[in-house]
């Protein structure tokens, strides 16, 4: 007995320093990522204009997406060490590129802005592999837990910069960020692999019946890479122009807006925690059925936003409708990714989840953009209410439905 529970005991410790070093790393890469939307005000109020901003967003978005599918394969294959630290270094030279060329070189900027996209993109599938592989089920939806939290903490945590320095402060202070824990990382992996604590390929493509694709077939993959795309809109887009929306629709200054953001998202980042307490002790582990329950609150939550002009009032509604979008993505990210570890297709399957996501926040934020000054926040919200009720729908236990007829 005592053997096994030194053993526990022993894995147990080896989930949280692998879930500890994976989390930081991912707080960096979202802190990076959301830097434009968190100065934008500051860079619209020195005049740039949101089409400048939002092209430089959408092709750092369909970089990153193109990035996940590409990385999310090539991360079966090469250590995480060398995927995560090389991204991380990439990702913060590319983005002083764009910092230091803005103004010279404005089309040379979007591309870098773009190519830092494309190397964040190695981090994320060959983390969700190591994980998966490294770990129990139980700890490993608890490490991707914690770097699914640090990816809503990094929001606030721009917002912060943003209202303390200049938004060529911030771009310098994230890729800063991103070199040390590109350095950071390298050395702890290394001395993990060394340990014996992080091995590679312990679970081998096609294993189950029917091989690798097949056996993401009968997981849902199809269902779950729509679940991707929609919540992929709200977590990425919506909350990049919601200073904006701040400043714009609800008359703040700037520098008010990035206070106000900070704080939302700040709340925001207790979604994962939030989510999976509900899964766990409300609902009692039915996925579905907490993804259902997700969409239903975010549709409610966007329309009450809607129809409410208070700005109180209607920032709570909107925290708590990009919270409850938040909470399907926390499903998607935390439990059925890490949960395909037996069809030897982590990586690959969440790069291409990651894909599908970040392509549909691609295409809507330039549509946003426009948005905002064609049709109005307002009308713009209410699309927003379309999406969370298309979630409803294919959130829908369909199976039981047959089943009981």
């Amino acid at each position: 007995m005592r053997d096994i529970s030194l053993r526990k005991d022993e894995k147990v410790i080896n989930a949280v320093c692998i879930g500890s070093l994976c989390s930081v790393a991912y707080l960096a890469v979202y802190f990076a990522r959301n830097i434009l939307g968190a100065v934008t005000p500051q860079m619209i109020g020195a005049g740039y204009s949101e089409e400048y901003i939002g092209r430089a967003s959408s092709l750092y978005f369909i970089a990153y997406a193109v990035g996940q599918l590409i990385n999310g394969a090539v991360g079966e294959r090469v250590k995480a060490r060398y995927m995560i630290c090389a991204g991380l270094l990439l990702a913060g030279v590319f983005n002083l590129l764009f910092c230091f060329s803005v103004n010279a070189v404005p089309s040379a900027a979007i591309l870098a802005y773009g190519m830092m996209g494309f190397f964040l993109s190695m981090i994320y599938g060959p983390m969700t592999k190591v994980v998966a592989e490294n770990t129990e089920p139980v700890y490993a939806t608890r490490c991707s837990l914690g770097y699914t939290f640090a990816s809503f903490f990094g929001s606030p945590m721009a917002g912060v910069a943003a209202a303390a320095l200049t938004w060529q402060g911030v771009m310098v202070s994230g890729s800063v960020f991103l070199g040390i824990m590109a350095a950071g990382c390298f050395f702890i992996f290394r001395n993990m692999e060394t340990r014996g604590i992080v091995k590679y390929n312990q679970y081998i493509r096609g294993r189950e019946q029917g091989g690798g694709v097949r056996a993401l077939l009968r997981h849902g993959i199809i269902k779950f890479t729509l679940i991707a795309m929609i919540t992929g809109v709200v977590r990425t887009t919506v909350v990049f122009w919601m200073p904006t929306y701040i400043s714009q629709y609800l008359g703040f200054p700037a520098d008010t807006a990035a206070l106000i953001f900070t704080a939302a998202t700040f709340v925001i980042s207790a979604t994962a925690f939030i989510t999976i307490f509900i899964y766990e002790k409300l609902l009692k582990g039915n996925m579905d059925l907490t993804i259902l329950l997700m969409f239903t609150f975010a549709g409610l939550f966007f329309f009450l936003m809607a129809v409410c002009r208070q700005p109180v009032l209607n920032m709570t509604c909107m925290v708590l409708g990009v919270m409850a979008s938040g909470g399907a993505s926390t499903m998607l990210y935390s439990r059925y990714c890490p949960g395909l570890r037996d069809t030897g297709m982590v990586s690959a399957a969440t790069g291409f989840l990651d894909f599908t996501s970040y392509l549909a926040a691609s295409v809507s934020s330039t549509l946003f953009a426009h948005a905002i000054t064609q049709i109005g926040w307002g009308r713009l919200i209410m699309v927003w209410c379309g999406l969370m009720a298309a979630g409803v729908l294919i959130s829908l236990p369909y199976k039981e439905f047959r089943n009981r007829e």
